[in-house]
Order: structure tokens, then C-alpha cells, then sequence
């Protein structure tokens, strides 16, 4: 268990489409994207590189309003793919103890999304149109962590982090389109870690949480309220085929705590929440000073509030250097 894993704070910027309370139906923070012990940070000083790959599909009934850059919408299904590199650096430099590193996340996505949406009909009536289909596809929006500050005990099994990450609005985004490859705000979170895996009896107990606050986006004049959010993962680790293989299963909350509000929220004040669980099975292994891991989950939402409720499939594979 002496395998040195990584940080994979990645792109919540991944899914900058699906939602109903926060605009669009989700914030810019994904659930189950920082959940384990890949997510802490590295044992020792250096480069770590990751790829993560996304799936997520998920609807809402006709019944349902959301907002969609400007636009109400109903019977929403939507559905993501996207490639994130993430980049870490842990650096020699200690303050109080614990090592500075920081973090950069480039994602590429695809979005599709289908609605019903409202328009003026005869007299100034609204009417729905069907089977509205829009897509979207390129650079989503770049996830910066300039300040990851992270101590460990035990020979590294105890690993905790503070952290603060900035979600940038580099996707493209038109207001009225159904599908944008970004969401047209910044978003600012402060986040707490910490991860136990025991080198000696390979159990494994992690929990993430942070806080996301958006800024406005000034395209529509919607304000997407604050979110608490918190992953966590219980596993089992066992020596395999020269590595360790880990199974178990992640928990994720993610709950907004402020309402939405500006001129542009035209559903008024909603404030979603959503929590899931899934399997998780990872491998991690040592070849020559270069340490590999891989992770595969799915995450099915069980309970959605003022959210477009699915499921989530996420790939990782990092490397140490």
C-alpha cells in the first residue's frame, strides 16, 4: 500500500449544462468527481497527470420547468461525454507543516439536450414546442486549484487538504441555445479533505467537501445560489498481480444553500439537492518509479430535488512521476 496516488480535484466544469435549481439545473462542481484516495494528494514531491472520462445521461418529467440559458424548458433529457487532462504539482515547499501543490483541469465535452420549450403563440399565448434538440460540443470550462495545502500522517497513510478552486468560464456559451459547452459564470470553492488508507489492513475511508459560490451570469442575469457538497468512499484494498485492487462504494450529497435570484430566475427561488451511491473498483500498481492507478464507477441519483435526475459513469487513469 505504499503506492503513491494523486489529486484528481477535477472539472466539476465538466457538466456546465444540467439542472433546475442553479441555472441549468446543476452547478459547476459534479457529484462523485473527488470522492477517494486517488483524490489526495501524493505521498511525495513531484508531477502527477490524470485522465478522466464522463458519462452522464439524465431527465426530468414534462411537468417540470427549467431554466436553459434564458429559456423555459420542459421534459428535459440530457446527456454528456467528456475527456478531462488534469495536471497536479506537489511542490518541496511547507508551510505549517503541510506541502503547497496546485492543480489545472482542461476538459473537452459533447452535450446534447431535448426539451420542450415555451413560445408566443396566436394572442400573445404560450405554447410548447416538441422535440426541440440542441447540441453542443469543444472546451468546457477550465478548473484552476492555485492553492491545494495538504499534510500527512502515519507514513502517509492519513492524508488531509485544504483547497481552493476556481471554475473559469473558458466554454463557449449562446443565450437560448439548450446545449453550451460552458456556463457563462465563475465559480469559487473552498474545500476540505481526508483519506485514511491503511498500508497495513488496506481499508480505505475518504471524505471531500467544499462549498461552491457563483458569481452572475451577466448573459441573463441569473444568480445561481451557493451548494455544500460531500463525497465519500469506504473500500477495501488487496494485494493483486504485483499492485492492489479496491472495492467498495461512494456516497455523494450535494445540496444549494442560498436560493437562486437575479432578474433572470423566472422560476423563481429554487434551491436543489441530489444524493446518490455506487460501486467503485480500482487497481494500482508500481512500474519501475512511475506509479499507475485506474478507478471505474457508476453513480446512480436516488434522490433528486429541483434537479435533472440519471446516473453517472466515470474512468480514471493516472500516472505519478
Amino acid at each position: 500500500m505504499k503506492i503513491n496516488i494523486f489529486t484528481v480535484v477535477l472539472a466539476a466544469s465538466l457538466f456546465p449544462w444540467c439542472g433546475h435549481a442553479e441555472e441549468g439545473a446543476s452547478g459547476h462542481y459534479v457529484p462523485g468527481v473527488t470522492a477517494d484516495f486517488m483524490d489526495a494528494l501524493p505521498n511525495d514531491s513531484g508531477l502527477a497527470a490524470v485522465n478522466l472520462f464522463t458519462f452522464y445521461n439524465g431527465g426530468a418529467g414534462v411537468n417540470e420547468p427549467f431554466d436553459f440559458a434564458g429559456r423555459l424548458t420542459f421534459g428535459v433529457e440530457g446527456t454528456v461525454y467528456a475527456d478531462t487532462l488534469g495536471l497536479l504539482y506537489k511542490t518541496p515547499l511547507q508551510i505549517l507543516g503541510g506541502n503547497y501543490a496546485a492543480l489545472i483541469a482542461i476538459p473537452i465535452v459533447s452535450v446534447e439536450v431535448k426539451a420542450q420549450t415555451e413560445f408566443s403563440g396566436p394572442r400573445g399565448g404560450l405554447l410548447l414546442g416538441h422535440n426541440l434538440k440542441d447540441t453542443a460540443s469543444g472546451l468546457g470550462d477550465i478548473t484552476i486549484y492555485p492553492i491545494i495545502w495538504g499534510w500527512k500522517q502515519f507514513n502517509g497513510d492519513l492524508k488531509e487538504d485544504l483547497r481552493f478552486g476556481i471554475y473559469a468560464p473558458t466554454g463557449s456559451y449562446t443565450t437560448g441555445d439548450l446545449a453550451n459547452a460552458g456556463r457563462n459564470f465563475w465559480t469559487f470553492e473552498p474545500s476540505f479533505s481526508i483519506s485514511w488508507l491503511s498500508s497495513k489492513i488496506g481499508t480505505e475511508i475518504s471524505l471531500f467537501s467544499g462549498f461552491d459560490f457563483n458569481t452572475e451570469n451577466d448573459a441573463t442575469q441569473y444568480q445561481s445560489g451557493a451548494v455544500f457538497h460531500l463525497d465519500a468512499t469506504m473500500a477495501q484494498h488487496l494485494p493483486l498481480s504485483g499492485g492492489f485492487i479496491g472495492v467498495g462504494a461512494n456516497v455523494f450529497y450535494y445540496q444549494q444553500i442560498t436560493a437562486d435570484g437575479g432578474s433572470g430566475a423566472k422560476l423563481g427561488s429554487f434551491e436543489g439537492t441530489t444524493t446518490g451511491i455506487g460501486p467503485v473498483l480500482s487497481y494500482a500498481r508500481k512500474f519501475g518509479k512511475v506509479d499507475v492507478v485506474g478507478e471505474v464507477k457508476w453513480l446512480p441519483e436516488l434522490s433528486v430535488d429541483k434537479r435533472l435526475k440519471g446516473e453517472y459513469l466515470w474512468v480514471k487513469l493516472g500516472v505519478v512521476f
